[in-house]
């Protein structure tokens, strides 16, 4: 098997990590688009422009779940979502105050999806390949 083949070997758990980590996203895209609340978080995490950071996380998590999913540069896609789900991580805790749990909203979900996307990039970074 070779290239995007190989990237889809469920055989693979790295790939299933990526394929995990990637569409994941998903819902989330969707989420910013036609849930009337996402709006609502942004603005209760006190963002400046809310809705402009709404849908500059929902770009960047376009990109992140292209790059997951496809592996396309799998290296730089995952250190980004790790970055970008600790952000996001940071944001809950505020709205949150704190709470850690994700089963009563807190952040707890980003921190553990973060840190997998940090073992996607991990894996990827001596390869740093396109397929």
């Amino acid at each position: 098997m070779h290239g995007l083949a190989q990237s889809f070997d469920l055989t693979n758990e790295f790939n299933i990590l990526r394929l995990i980590c990637g569409l994941f996203f998903i819902p989330h895209i969707y989420a910013k688009f036609f849930v009337p609340e996402a709006l609502g978080f942004f603005k209760a995490a006190k963002f400046r422009a809310p809705a402009a950071w709404m849908y500059a996380a929902c770009i960047i998590e376009s990109f992140l779940a292209i790059g997951l999913i496809f592996a396309i540069l799998p290296f730089y896609a995952g250190a980004i979502g790790f970055i970008h789900l600790l952000v996001a991580a940071g944001a809950v805790w505020k709205v949150t105050n704190c709470k850690w749990l994700w089963n009563i909203g807190g952040f707890e979900y980003c921190v553990f999806w973060a840190i997998c996307c940090l073992v996607v990039a991990m894996h990827y970074r001596a390869d740093m390949v396109l397929w």
